[in-house]
Order: structure tokens, then sequence, then C-alpha cells
């Protein structure tokens, strides 16, 4: 599994960037976390995290190629877990307003939909 490095971005700073590509004053109304929204998204679990190789731009998580034994477990014990955390969209790198307009622009149907605003 190859997981792709990803900066990560809050809804409330996406609408800000939003407004501001637009050029629009409406107000940004927080109703609050709805039941079972979760506040992040997991992209490498604990586990996966503890064997995850860092290849740059991107996590490798090799496949797991352990027998069903579990006798060793009993017997002779693992390794302890030494990385702790996994790595989600809450502790990635952060996008600014700012950049998130930069990416916004990157899109064309963001830049058609602004030159369509634009002309109104």
């Amino acid at each position: 599994i190859m997981v792709q490095k990803s900066p990560a971005s809050t809804v409330g700073d996406l609408a800000q960037a939003v407004k501001e590509l637009f050029h629009v004053d409406n107000e940004i109304h927080i109703i609050g976390t709805r039941h079972g929204e979760k506040r992040y998204e997991t992209l490498l679990t604990k586990e996966e995290y503890l064997v995850a190789q860092d290849m740059g731009d991107f996590y490798r998580v090799p496949a797991d190629t352990r027998d069903l034994n579990y006798d060793k477990y009993f017997v002779e014990g693992s390794k302890e877990l030494t990385q702790e955390g996994e790595y989600n969209s809450d502790n990635t790198q952060r996008l600014s307003v700012e950049q998130i307009k930069e990416r916004l622009l990157e899109l064309d149907y963001v830049r058609k939909e602004l030159k369509e605003w634009q002309n109104q």
C-alpha cells in the first residue's frame, strides 16, 4: 500500500478561500459537529504507521506476511511498539487560506466558474 503525503485544510479555511476568490461577503455559519462525523481522516493507523517506510512523498506499508502461528507471541513475545501515533489529516501539513486559493486556482473547473462569476 502506498499512501501519499498530502497537505490538508479545514472546511472553514476552504470556505474562507472560496469567499475571497469570488469576492463575496457571505457569512459562514458554524453549525457544529454532526452525530457520527469524524474530525479528521485517518490515512495510516497506528499499526500501519509503525511498519510504514517513509519514501519521501509517500509512505509504503508492506504486506502483512505473518502466518497464523501465534505460539511465538506466547513463548517469545514480539518487539514493542516504539512509534506512537498515526498519520491523519489532523497531523499533516495544514494549508493556509492563501495556499488553498492557489490550489483551487489550479483547477480548470474553479477558473471557469470564477470567470463566469466575474462576467455577471
